[in-house]
């Protein structure tokens, strides 16, 4: 296995799923389940459903229900499923982090109020403050997350001071997915190890590992979680420098296009199955085109290297 399991905080690499979707764009869930049980199988610690990757506000609120219900019915177990509860409506998050709860699932990935610009730091806490009110009679285990070029409201050091001090068995780690190295290292650096600071940059992994991140939600890790693994739990092994540059370089190649429909491509490219390449709108698939493209840029990177 590649973690360990924690009372607390997650451990290891837990892949944000990749949604694959019928051609209708209802989810598959025989695939979905299928994708789950072979990251386990690889040696992630589990997985995080319906985040950013896994384009999950565009799901309403009974289906994301019924997409976790039926991944734990097809033997995904619930406590190695992190589940990403945002919503628009606070109700709406509340409703599907206390479901989450329920189920018996690791946690949930609670972004902050994100329809509404402007938003104060008082209102930011007020916002987690009505969930985690709300559920507190289930003890939740919640994961703050930041990711402000989509979100648009950020969470500051402010912020998440408050929210560790009123709530400090519920919050136990922040998912830090802005892709600004200098603010990763400043929440780590101020928070660590009394909450983890997870990075979702897979670039920047070596560096917060060295300072006792344990672990990643990442989206290239549908395809390459034991490479991810290793960039955040053997930072200084000898052969990081090198397999952060192959990093780099397919992040490179990805950001060419829209990234999840990217991934979605990659992911179509290594099963030779052109269904992955499904999104919800507003997201638009690769073209023909781009997907040929894709193909020849990511081939041309030496992909069974990437995927080890």
């Amino acid at each position: 296995m590649l973690n360990a399991e924690s009372p607390t905080s997650f451990h290891g690499i837990w892949p944000a799923l990749v949604t694959p979707l019928h051609p209708d764009l209802s989810v598959d869930m025989p695939k979905l389940a299928a994708h789950a049980q072979s990251l386990l199988a690889q040696g992630c610690g589990g997985v995080t459903l319906f985040g950013t990757t896994g384009e999950g506000p565009s799901f309403t609120l009974e289906e994301r229900k019924q997409t976790l219900e039926a991944l734990i019915k097809l033997g995904v177990p619930a406590d190695r499923i992190l589940v990403s509860t945002s919503c628009a409506a606070l109700l709406e998050t509340l409703a599907l982090t206390r479901h989450a709860a329920l189920l018996g699932t690791h946690g949930s990935l609670m972004l902050p109020p994100f329809f509404l610009k402007g938003i104060s730091e008082a209102g930011v806490i007020a916002a987690y403050a009505q969930v985690l009110d709300g559920v507190a009679d289930l003890k939740p285990r919640m994961y703050l997350y930041h990711i402000p070029q989509i979100s648009g409201v950020g969470l500051t050091h402010h912020v998440i001071r408050t929210l560790k001090d009123r709530y400090p068995e519920s919050i136990v780690g922040v998912k830090d997915s802005g892709c600004d190295t200098a603010f990763s290292l400043g929440l780590a650096k101020a928070f660590m190890p009394e909450l983890t600071i997870y990075v979702g940059n897979e670039p920047d992994l070596p560096a917060l590992g060295r300072l006792g991140s344990k672990g990643a939600v990442s989206g290239l890790a549908n395809f390459m979680p034991r490479l991810v693994h290793r960039l955040v739990l053997s930072p200084n092994a000898p052969e990081t420098p090198a397999e952060r540059e192959r990093v780099l370089a397919l992040l490179s190649v990805l950001t060419r296009y829209a990234l999840l429909p990217a991934i979605k491509g990659m992911m179509s490219i290594l099963s030779g199955d052109p269904a992955w390449l499904r999104v919800r709108p507003p997201l638009m698939a690769l073209t023909d085109t781009e997907f040929t493209q894709l193909n020849q840029q990511v081939q041309g990177l030496g992909l069974t290297h990437l995927t080890r």
